[in-house]
Order: C-alpha cells, then sequence, then structure tokens
C-alpha cells in the first residue's frame, strides 16, 4: 500500500466509533445463531423421539461435543480477531474431539465388531453432509462480517475457527433432528461436514478477514 493511501485510510478509521472486539464476536454469534434456529424451525424439526433420547447417551454424546465445539471456538475468537494477539493456544479446540473419541472407544468397546460397519454408515449420513454446512451459514457469515471490523493478525486461522464455531452451532441443531447416535457415525460425518464449513471458512477468511 502506498504511503498516501495508508494515510488516508487511516484517516478515514479515526472517524468510526471503536466497537470492542469481544463485542463485535458476540453480535456477530448471537445474530448467526438466531438465523440458524429460524432456519432450523422453517426447515425441520426435532425428532420424534427427542424426549427419550435425552436418556440416550450417544445422544447426549453428539448435542455435548457440538456444543462444546462451538463454545471453544468462538472464546478464541476474540483473541484471532486482534492484529496482535496474546496468548493464543488452540489447545482448547481439542476438548470436543477427544469428548468424541472417547465415546467412540466406548462404543468399540462393548458393541460386537459386526455391529461397526453398519453404525458408521448410519441412516442419514447425506443429510448430515448437507443440513450442517446449511445451518451453519448463517453464524459463517455474520462472524466474517464482524470480524471485517476487527483486524486479525493471522484471516485464514480466523477464518478456519469462525468455520468450526458455525460448524459447531449447525452440527448442534442438527444433531436434534438426526436419527443417528452411533458416535462413529458422528465422528465420521459430522466431522467431515464441519471440516467442509471450515475449510470454506478458511478461504473466505483469507480472502476477506485481510488488512
Amino acid at each position: 500500500m502506498k504511503t498516501e493511501l495508508l494515510i488516508r485510510a487511516l484517516a478515514q478509521d479515526a472517524g468510526r466509533p471503536v466497537v470492542p472486539v469481544r463485542r463485535l464476536v458476540a453480535t456477530g454469534l448471537f445474530a448467526g445463531a438466531a438465523a440458524s434456529v429460524l432456519l432450523f424451525t422453517l426447515i425441520l424439526h426435532p425428532r420424534p423421539d427427542i424426549a427419550a433420547a435425552l436418556y440416550s447417551p450417544g445422544f447426549c454424546l453428539k448435542v455435548a461435543a457440538s456444543a462444546c465445539l462451538a463454545l471453544t471456538a468462538a472464546a478464541l475468537l476474540g483473541v484471532l480477531a486482534r492484529p496482535m494477539p496474546r496468548h493464543l493456544s488452540l489447545g482448547v479446540l481439542t476438548i470436543a474431539p477427544l469428548l468424541l473419541l472417547a465415546g467412540v472407544v466406548g462404543e468399540l468397546a462393548v458393541l460386537p465388531s459386526d455391529t461397526w460397519h453398519a453404525r458408521l454408515i448410519g441412516i442419514n449420513a447425506p443429510h448430515c453432509l448437507a443440513l450442517i454446512p446449511l445451518l451453519a451459514a448463517g453464524p459463517a457469515l455474520c462472524l466474517i462480517v464482524a470480524l471485517r471490523r476487527a483486524a486479525p493478525a493471522r484471516p485464514g486461522l480466523a477464518g478456519a475457527v469462525i468455520g468450526l464455531a458455525a460448524g459447531g452451532i449447525g452440527a448442534l441443531l442438527y444433531a436434534l433432528t438426526c436419527p443417528d447416535d452411533s458416535p462413529l457415525f458422528v465422528a465420521a460425518w459430522y466431522s467431515f461436514a464441519i471440516v467442509i464449513v471450515a475449510g470454506a471458512c478458511f478461504m473466505a477468511g483469507h480472502r476477506w478477514l485481510r488488512w
């Protein structure tokens, strides 16, 4: 950037009200989650046995892992949105995968091996791969718009973490309607869908969050 353009940009920024980074993230997260909930109510519905599912370890595990991913990724965005982040550690993002891994190990330990393949494939994989990214689109868009008003030092990484937060929200909502509760299914297909969202947001962040 030429010096004249830099001076002009700084002068324009000086006239804008300063919004705290955490407020930007919280606003984007709330707006995006609200959009996802609205979309869920318009096109989907909770599974018919939702009351009984609340007592199912598999159902509770997929809800807990999805919520954990959304919360831990969202918590990092306040740091990643800054031009000089301090004390940045991505280790918190391992909590949800480790929780899910524990469920997979437990399932493999107690179920006969001839049932593993059927539980891995499930009955709803195509819907999973389509609906989690769809439900994640609102939070992803809102968070990217919010972070455009910040100055992330690593825009690609910030975009990827946005994708993880949005994917976690999408997975959490989809878990309410999905009949597949096997940790094997969740580890394979939910994770695949979330990786798709994170990859798309990485590219979007690399392009749109640069400064």
